[in-house]
C-alpha cells in the first residue's frame, strides 16, 4: 500500500498534469494543503518535495512552491529504470524483447563491462499503450542467464533481476544527446526517418562496481523529458564536446 505522502504527490502531480495549476501560478501552502488532506504538515512537505525531484514545482524552502512544468519528467535523484519510474507515477508501461543474442564483446563493451562475451538484448517499451522507447542492451556474461530467463514481456528487468537473483543496480553514469532516427528507429517507434530522438547511454554497475550493463536508449521526441538539478554547491552535471 502506498504511503500517505504518496497518495497526497499523486493527487498533486495529477492536477498539474492536468493543467489545474498552471505553469508558473503557486501551489497551495503546506497549511492549506494539510488541511485539505487531513494531513501532518510533516507528511505534506514530503509529497512536495517529491513534486520538486520530479521537477514539477520549486525547491525553494520558507514561500509557497512555484509550479514549474507539466511535462513527464524523470528525475537522477535516485537511480530507477524507465518502468520504475513510469509505475511510480501511474502511467501504464510495456515491454517486449524484439530480439537477443550472445557474442563477442566490442573493444568499447570490453571495456566498460570487463566481459569478453555479452549478451546484446533489443527492447520496446510503451507508455500509455504508445511506442517511445528503444532499448540496445549489453548484458556482462556473468548476468545473461538471469537475463534470458526473464519473461519476453517483463515490464522491469531492474525489477526482475532483482527478484531472481537478488541483482541490485547501484550506480549509474549517463550520458544523453540528441541523435537522428535511421530505419528501425524510425519503424519501430513510429516516426519518420531522421527524426531526433533523446539519447541516453548509460554503465550501471552493482554495489561493490561490478558493471551489469551498457545501453543504448533512444526516446520518441515529445514523450519524455529528464529532470536534472544542481546548485552551486551540487553540481552533477557535466558538459563533453561532441567529437
Amino acid at each position: 500500500m502506498a504511503a500517505r505522502y504518496e497518495l497526497i504527490a499523486a493527487e498533486l502531480r495529477d492536477e498539474i498534469l492536468a493543467g489545474v495549476h498552471p505553469v508558473g501560478s503557486q501551489l497551495p501552502s503546506e497549511a492549506e494543503l494539510a488541511a485539505r488532506y487531513s494531513a501532518a504538515r510533516g507528511t505534506v512537505r514530503q509529497a512536495v518535495a517529491v513534486l520538486a525531484a520530479e521537477g514539477l514545482v520549486g525547491s525553494r524552502q520558507g514561500a509557497r512552491r512555484i509550479v514549474l512544468g507539466g511535462e513527464r519528467s524523470q528525475s537522477f535523484a535516485e537511480l530507477h529504470s524507465f518502468a520504475q519510474w513510469a509505475r511510480s507515477k501511474g502511467h501504464r508501461v510495456g515491454g517486449e524483447v524484439l530480439g537477443q543474442r550472445r557474442r563477442r564483446a566490442g573493444p568499447a563493451e570490453l571495456v566498460r563491462l570487463g566481459s569478453p562475451e555479452v549478451l546484446e538484448v533489443l527492447r520496446l517499451r510503451t507508455l500509455e499503450g504508445e511506442p517511445v522507447l528503444l532499448e540496445r542492451t549489453v548484458y556482462a556474461s556473468w548476468i545473461a542467464g538471469a537475463v534470458e530467463a526473464l519473461p519476453p514481456d517483463c515490464v522491469s528487468v531492474t525489477q526482475g533481476l532483482y527478484e531472481s537473483v537478488g541483482l541490485v543496480f547501484a550506480y549509474g553514469e549517463h550520458l544523453i544527446d540528441a541523435v537522428a532516427a535511421g530505419s528501425e528507429d524510425a519503424r519501430l517507434l513510429g516516426v519518420r526517418r531522421g527524426s531526433p530522438l533523446l539519447r541516453q547511454r548509460r554503465v550501471t554497475t552493482t554495489q561493490e562496481g561490478r558493471p551489469v550493463e551498457w545501453s543504448d536508449d533512444r526516446y520518441r521526441a515529445g514523450s519524455v523529458a529528464f529532470s536534472i538539478r544542481n546548485s552551486i554547491g551540487a553540481n552533477p552535471l557535466t558538459r563533453l564536446a561532441l567529437s
